[in-house]
């Protein structure tokens, strides 16, 4: 028998989530899944694919069309809004009106169902609101008019106010919507450690899955057909769920690397690559498939090799060194990524013309 600690927080078992009423709409069903405390999960998937919708449904905003949902072990729809609040921290996408409020407020929120009657905070409520302003970089603009502040400061003030909230659970609705690069890779990281340090268990609904996989615990995947699966990032990846949910026309997700990249209809002309795996190959082998290119180690049918670029580190950076397959000319020299790409866009392009 397992021990209490070990049981989960949030937990699903034939979950069908929708719309009810007479006109039902069935998104998706079947659905069984378990969070528990120290976990992060990313819930990844398509526009529309019902990420949103599950994530209500699984904190008791939506009613179920079916299955069971349990909540740091009680049927989420049992409990009131009140014991609702202490148990599930949550920041949507919904927009609020903050009318004169400003940071230190909108997080104080979080802290309401911990006051008395009369919301008044305690020293213990303004150190919660303070440490979670901090947490999430915003301790400057704490005095400022939430109004008053960039789509990005307003969803890290948010999701301040959910971490002052203080619950065993924490869901996040694409939180790194507005949010520049840096600002996206923070959000990862504090939600990362909320769960390892205070033993919370974290969902996080995303578009940055390249960020989901190298952070997340888990990942649940909501694919274009609402079908869900879970499991460890490292699982999906190689599977092929991440590509099936996302691939494109012109793109498709590289398991070997965990990014998407774009694929060329027709004929591909393939590079090789001499040089030791490191920081230059890595960016040679991202600018070729910029190019359109293809590294030679992805040599796919239809694919011709046009040349073979050796890499050696010089004192001011990367030196490249250009051969055209099948000439016996010594070839081309390159200082800088940007000439590089000038020498294989151009011979690209001869090879292309020679071709038809």
């Amino acid at each position: 028998m397992k021990d209490a600690a070990d049981a989960p927080l949030l937990s699903a078992k034939g979950l069908a989530i929708g719309w009810g009423g007479r006109l039902e709409r069935r998104l998706s069903s079947g659905i069984d899944l378990e969070l528990r405390g120290g976990d992060f999960a990313a819930l990844v998937g398509p526009n529309g694919s019902g990420k949103s919708t599950l994530l209500r449904t699984l904190v008791g905003f939506q009613a179920p069309l079916s299955g069971e949902v349990s909540l740091c072990g009680k049927y989420v729809y049992r409990l009131t809004v009140e014991e609702r609040s202490k148990r599930a921290a949550c920041v949507f996408t919904d927009r609020y009106d903050s009318g004169y409020f400003t940071v230190f407020d909108i997080v104080a929120f979080g802290r309401y169902p911990y006051t008395d009657a009369r919301n008044r905070l305690e020293a213990r409520d303004l150190e919660a609101v303070t440490s979670a302003i901090a947490a999430v970089g915003l301790a400057a603009l704490a005095s400022r008019r939430f109004s008053e502040l960039s789509d990005g400061e307003r969803q890290k003030a948010l999701i301040a106010r959910a971490i002052a909230q203080d619950c065993p659970l924490l869901v996040l609705d694409e939180p790194t919507a507005f949010l520049d690069a840096p600002a996206r890779v923070e959000v990862f990281h504090v939600a990362r450690d909320l769960a390892r340090s205070s033993g919370k268990a974290v969902v996080l609904s995303t578009h940055d899955i390249d960020h989901a996989l190298r952070y997340a615990d888990s990942l649940w995947l909501m694919d274009g057909l609402h079908r869900f699966s879970s499991g460890a990032p490292e699982d999906l990846a190689t599977s092929g769920a991440i590509g099936r949910a996302f691939d494109g026309e012109g793109f498709r997700f590289d398991p070997r690397t965990g990014a998407f990249r774009s694929v060329e209809a027709g004929r591909s002309f393939a590079v090789e690559l001499d040089a030791p795996a490191g920081v230059s190959r890595a960016w040679a082998e991202r600018l070729v498939e910029r190019l359109g290119l293809v590294v030679a180690r992805h040599l796919h049918e239809g694919s011709e090799a046009i040349a073979r670029v050796s890499i050696e580190e010089g004192e001011a950076g990367p030196l490249f060194s250009l051969r055209e397959a099948g000439s016996g000319s010594r070839g081309s020299e390159a200082a800088s990524y940007g000439e590089l790409a000038r020498l294989l866009a151009d011979l690209a392009e001869a090879r292309e013309r020679t071709s038809k």
